[in-house]
């Protein structure tokens, strides 16, 4: 598990052409000004690009720079699983050059709208769904033949997705590939930092208290990179609610373990946890709410937590200081 059990490092950027897995060029009709032989030319104006989440629309801020003008669809609180694109939306991504999305039905309700894009002509990618192999992907336990799209809590597999949206840009706008190349490099540098610390700080909790209960089972990447065992209490996708049986058995396993803290996330409802909560107490066990993580969505903008590096520091300090607390057991 982790960098060191996959036997992978972190990606370097090198310079030369590159690729995409699909004709990202290939691109039909002229949306915009400036097209020459089928090609955007972009020498002139910055990328507009259409983002889903928040997580998303970060990274290809941070790669793009100031080569691109990212609109994102999903602000802070937003689960993507229950997302329905509204006529602006629509409006929004059809006037877009390009669109980035997770993939890996994260976006469960917008399957069509992508479609519909890719008919048009227009660039519309899954970074996770593409730009991670699947010998790293986990497989969903709930849907038969899916995976699950929560790749970003695996610090060495947003890695991954970082390089592929910068060959994605850079293929797009290859007048600027040094840009693409020197943000994303920094870029991976300070990734490679967070998943060490994240280690560091997940070294601190005994194993036996490395148990991680959130609302939805969204932390499964995390967990097998990091070494923590997962409970959550709905499944991968927040579309299928959690029933009295689930918060039942939840609360069992807590109070038989004596697991000192649960955790609520940002985008989904406290209730099936504070029911947990309860249902432990009827067993004479009282388990704390150990704070707020940050699951399908960033925080605010302006805050730590509004950027990717802030939200994973955000999300293990607070599963630590929790798991740590002096009276668990």
């Amino acid at each position: 598990m982790g960098i060191k059990m996959r036997k992978r490092t972190f990606w370097t950027i090198r310079g030369g052409g590159v690729l995409l897995a699909f004709g990202l060029l290939a691109m039909t009709g002229c949306r915009q000004t400036g097209e020459q032989n089928g090609v955007q030319d972009f020498s002139d104006r910055t990328i507009q690009v259409v983002t889903t989440t928040s997580m998303v629309a970060d990274l290809v801020g941070v790669v793009g720079g100031e080569r691109v003008a990212v609109d994102g669809l999903m602000g802070p609180g937003v689960d993507p699983h229950l997302f329905k694109a509204s006529a602006g939306d629509v409006a929004r991504m059809a006037g877009a050059d390009v669109i980035f999305y997770n993939g890996l039905h994260l976006e469960g309700k917008m399957t069509e709208v992508f479609e519909q894009m890719r008919q048009r002509g227009l660039p519309t990618i899954a970074v996770a769904q593409d730009g991670v192999a699947d010998s790293l992907r986990r497989e969903s336990t709930l849907f038969q033949g899916n995976y699950d799209p929560h790749v970003w809590f695996d610090v060495a597999l947003w890695a991954d997705v970082t390089i592929y949206v910068q060959k994605q840009l850079t293929a797009l706008d290859p007048a600027h590939t040094a840009t693409y190349e020197a943000n994303a490099a920094v870029y991976l540098a300070e990734l490679e930092a967070l998943d060490a610390y994240v280690r560091e700080q997940a070294a601190r909790v005994p194993e036996a208290q490395r148990v991680l209960v959130t609302s939805h089972d969204a932390f499964g990447y995390f967990g097998r990179a990091y070494g923590f065992e997962v409970r959550g209490l709905q499944g991968i996708s927040t579309a299928t609610e959690a029933g009295t049986a689930d918060v039942q058995d939840v609360a069992e396993m807590v109070a038989t373990r004596r697991i000192p803290a649960m955790f609520v996330e940002s985008s989904v409802s406290p209730r099936g946890i504070e029911a947990v909560r309860e249902a432990v107490r009827a067993r004479n066990f009282d388990v704390a709410i150990g704070g707020t993580l940050y699951g399908d969505a960033l925080g605010e903008p302006g805050t730590p937590a509004g950027a990717y590096l802030g939200m994973v520091r955000h999300n293990i300090d607070t599963i630590v200081g929790a798991l740590l607390r002096p009276d668990a057991s």
